[in-house]
């Protein structure tokens, strides 16, 4: 058995007849198999995202103007790239709950493991209790029920949309591939309308800050401005990195993992351009670069409210709502896989009868609402996931190099192409923008440093004693430490 770890032995009468309490133990820890083929994972990735092309991004015209934030979507459109297919060739070497934590675990250790799974889930909690107040602020601003932006519209969000996760994960991820699918049709629609009233004038129209070094009507900010951007740029493709989370319940994942990770990703490149082009040049990029709704405001004008941006100002709520569904997906199986680990309460990783990791779904749900309801910052607590996302990039890319040099002859039944120069750009990128994050929100950057902090204290006194050797994730780094004694000897 590795050091550090033991068997999870369970109250008396909890093993079975013929089992060990290691397998008792995982019985009680198993999700749904082949529940979800590439269809269903593709939608996945997209819905993890889509939020991000209706609102958000648009502030990154004000850190860089129009070229700063086109510069930034394209270096992290190109960091995302390499990481992707990382990600695609790690997940179908080891295809489990784990996602970034088991490719952590195995190429960094058990400290590697723990840091990149709690980076990823400071991404996953904090993401929907800010997407919970901006649907709390659509269905204000829609006058939707005659409801305003507050802590029932909160709670109802959580409630309902758990609720649909315990029911079972088949029905969860194709409630969530018809959401989405009605938020990537908006976005088309929009374009549509948006081009009819382009102007690539407009584009440039931001008041440009002389005293910034290499400033110009592109660079209104200078070429700082790129940089500060980074944070936005990501917006258009952040989450995107979650779809390893199901591999567990996918059929036939060493298959379907890859392609369903290209082409989201493929589809997320050519929303996030048709969009950036669209709002930008129909309006002006000063006149959305602060806006909550970008997309309305590009359609609106001087005219009011139209049949096309009411439209669309729906949809908004339909890609907010595909968004914070997927991300409550993505937090709770990465929460199960850490739990049923032993990095966590073990508890937490509890399935029901229909295979769904509740406690894992309940708890961070009731920590997300408690968030949205106290603070009422969404962009806060944005920021701070986009932080904790940035340093579980950097920790992926980096256990991809270090397989590839240390375990050349692992079976990889798909490869990145480039090896790991691919994942050495996804890296230098990854590290760019965790920088950035301090120049947008030196606060933010803060906060979830002291989350970690905490957590950390947590492994280092107390968890990383009391690991399970029998889940999935620390079975996959004990046979590499097995292999590399053998070889030694």
């Amino acid at each position: 058995m590795a050091q550090g770890t033991e068997s999870p032995a369970g109250p008396p009468g909890t093993a079975r007849a013929g089992t060990s309490p290691t397998d008792a133990y995982l019985h009680r820890r198993t999700l749904r198999r082949g529940s979800a083929g590439w269809l269903l994972l593709t939608g996945l990735g997209v819905a993890y995202v889509v939020s991000g092309d209706f609102s958000g991004w648009n502030i990154g015209l004000s850190k860089g103007g129009f070229g700063g934030l086109a510069a930034a979507m394209v270096l992290m459109g190109l960091m995302y790239a390499c990481l992707v297919f990382a990600l695609a060739e790690l997940s179908a070497i080891l295809p489990t709950a784990g996602g970034g934590y088991g490719f952590a675990r195995r190429a960094l250790g058990t400290w590697g493991g723990f840091l990149t799974g709690t980076a990823i889930l400071i991404e996953y909690i904090l993401a929907p209790a800010a997407i919970a107040l901006f649907i709390g602020d659509y269905v204000e601003s829609l006058g939707l029920f005659g409801l305003t932006s507050g802590w029932p519209v909160y709670l109802a969000c959580f409630v309902i949309f758990i609720g649909i996760h315990l029911w079972g994960v088949g029905e969860a991820l194709r409630f969530s591939l018809v959401v989405t699918a009605i938020a990537v049709a908006a976005l088309l629609i929009f374009a549509v309308g948006a081009f009819t009233e382009f102007d690539a004038a407009r584009l440039d129209d931001i008041p440009v800050d002389t005293t910034a070094f290499g400033s110009s009507s592109w660079l209104p900010f200078g070429l700082l401005g790129i940089w500060a951007a980074f944070p936005f740029g990501m917006w258009f493709f952040l989450g995107v990195e979650g779809v390893p989370l199901a591999a567990e319940e996918a059929k036939d994942p060493v298959r379907s993992m890859p392609k369903a990770l290209a082409i989201s990703l493929a589809v997320l490149v050519g929303l996030a351009v048709v969009t950036f082009l669209a709002a930008t040049g129909a309006q002006g990029a000063n006149a959305i670069k602060e806006a909550g709704n970008p997309l309305v405001v590009a359609l609106e004008g001087d005219d009011g409210p139209t049949a096309l941006s009411r439209f669309v100002n729906y949809a908004g709520l339909a890609g907010l709502v595909a968004s914070f569904f997927s991300l409550i997906f993505a937090g709770s199986r990465q929460l199960f896989a850490l739990s049923r680990a032993g990095y966590l309460p073990r508890f937490l990783s509890l399935t029901n009868r229909r295979k769904s990791p509740y406690l894992g779904l309940v708890i961070p749900g009731a920590i997300g609402f408690t968030l949205a309801a106290w603070s009422g910052d969404g962009g806060r607590m944005l920021n701070v996931a986009v932080f904790g996302a940035t340093i579980s990039y950097a920790l992926m890319a980096l256990s991809h190099i270090v397989l590839r040099r240390r375990e050349p002859g692992l079976p990889r039944p798909y490869r990145t192409p480039g090896g790991a120069l691919t994942s050495s750009v996804a890296l230098v990128l990854a590290c760019s923008a965790l920088v950035a994050t301090f120049l947008v929100d030196r606060d933010a950057a803060f906060i979830a440093l002291g989350v970690y902090a905490v957590a950390l204290a947590y492994f280092a006194f107390y968890s990383r004693h009391r690991l399970v050797a029998g889940a999935p994730e620390e079975e996959f780094a004990a046979l590499a430490a097995a292999e590399a004694e053998l070889s030694r000897d």
